[in-house]
C-alpha cells in the first residue's frame, strides 16, 4: 500500500471553516503536503477564496460573490467569524510549506491565477512546481495552458475520465482530479501508465481512504486531512 500525498480539501474543512486562513493553518498544522483552494474573481478584480457561486450558505451575505467588490466581502463574515481571504492573503500564509492546488471555481479566475503566479515565481522564490490549478471549466485551464505552460494543470471530473484524458492530452495536464467513486485500481493504473498523476476527492470516511491507498492513488484530497 502506497503513502498518497496529503491534501487539505479547502483547507482542513473538516475542522475549521472552509476556504478561511484559520482553515489553511490547521491543515498546515496537521502536516498536509498540499492544499486544495477555490477562487473566485469579485467584482473589483481581486481573486477570492471561496467555494460556493454566491454568498448565503456561509456568509450573512446575499447575492453573487462576482457582483461584490472586494471590500463588500471583506465586510462578510464566514460561519459568523472568519474573513473571507483573497489569493495573495492565502498565499502569504502558505509561504511555500507545501504544494497549493488551487482550483479555478468561478468564470474569468485564469489569468488573475497566472498573474499570481508568476508574481510569487518571480518575487518570492516560488516554484511553478508548488502550483496546480485544477477546474472543471475546461476552457479556463486552457487559457492558463496559453498563457503559461509552466503551470501544472490538473482536469477535475465527476462523472467521466475519458473526456477529462481528452482535455489533459491537450493542454499536457500533469494530473486528473477524478470523484474517488470514478475509480477503481485499474483505472488508476491505466491513468499512470499515460503519465497522469491521479489525486482524488473528496475522501473522508476512513475504509474508503483505505481502498484508495490500495488503488494506489497519488494523492487523496479530504476534509480531514490527518485521516490520511
Amino acid at each position: 500500500m502506497n503513502n498518497p500525498l496529503k491534501i487539505g480539501h479547502r483547507g482542513a474543512k473538516g475542522y475549521v471553516a472552509e476556504n478561511t486562513l484559520a482553515s489553511i493553518q490547521k491543515a498546515l498544522d496537521l502536516g498536509v503536503d498540499a492544499i486544495e483552494i477555490d477562487v473566485h474573481l469579485c467584482q473589483t478584480g481581486q481573486l477570492v477564496v471561496f467555494h460556493d457561486f454566491t454568498l448565503e450558505r456561509l456568509t450573512e451575505g446575499k447575492g453573487d460573490i462576482a457582483m461584490k467588490s472586494l471590500e463588500e466581502l471583506k465586510s462578510l463574515k464566514v460561519n459568523g467569524q472568519f474573513r473571507i481571504p483573497t489569493l495573495l492573503e492565502v498565499l502569504d500564509l502558505v509561504h511555500k510549506k507545501c504544494v497549493l492546488n488551487i482550483e479555478l471555481k468561478g468564470p474569468q479566475t485564469a489569468f488573475e491565477a497566472c498573474k499570481s503566479i508568476q508574481l510569487y515565481t518571480e518575487t518570492k522564490a516560488w516554484k511553478f512546481e508548488d502550483f496546480i490549478v485544477s477546474s472543471f471549466k475546461h476552457d479556463e485551464l486552457k487559457t492558463v495552458y496559453n498563457i503559461n505552460k509552466n503551470i501544472p494543470l490538473a482536469v477535475l471530473t465527476e462523472f467521466d475520465i475519458d473526456t477529462a484524458i481528452d482535455v489533459a492530452e491537450t493542454i499536457k495536464a500533469k494530473a486528473i482530479h477524478p470523484f474517488y467513486k470514478l475509480l477503481d485500481q485499474h483505472k488508476v493504473k491505466e491513468l499512470q501508465k499515460v503519465g497522469y498523476k491521479v489525486n482524488t476527492w473528496t475522501v473522508n470516511d476512513i475504509e474508503a481512504i483505505a481502498l484508495m491507498k490500495s488503488y494506489g492513488v497519488d494523492g487523496i484530497i479530504s476534509d480531514f486531512p490527518d485521516r490520511i
